[in-house]
């Protein structure tokens, strides 16, 4: 693999963790005020609330599960195993890290994964 490419992708990997910590921190004020009691009995403020809530916690988890994938990612760059497949072991094409830096499994391990969870 390409050090000025991996230099490159470890760049943009730090600048999607600064992000989403972010964004992270910003729903936690968001939370903070949905979650203060309820004042109106009214049916359609308390719905819109808990629709609120479960967006919020849902792009949450997307949001931690992607920050943990960006973590592993600097993790093997750090190590020296960026852009080689967990799976198989062999190299990651460079195209589609460049679509998904935190890609670990190659373009066939990723599709014969998504297949069994089916």
């Amino acid at each position: 693999m390409d050090d000025k490419f991996v230099a490159e992708v470890k760049e943009k990997l730090i600048a999607q963790r600064e992000e989403i910590l972010k964004s992270l921190a910003e729903q936690s004020d968001e939370m903070k005020n949905l979650v203060k009691p309820i004042e109106s009995g009214d049916e359609a403020d308390v719905a819109s609330d808990v629709i609120d809530r479960t967006m919020l916690d849902a792009l949450g988890a997307q949001n931690s599960l992607r920050l943990k994938q960006i973590d592993a990612a600097l993790e093997r760059i750090r190590t020296g195993k960026y852009g080689i497949c967990l799976n198989c072991n062999k190299e990651i094409p460079q195209a589609r890290l460049e679509a998904l830096p935190y890609a670990f499994l190659c373009v066939n391990c990723a599709a014969a994964q998504e297949r069994r969870n089916r």
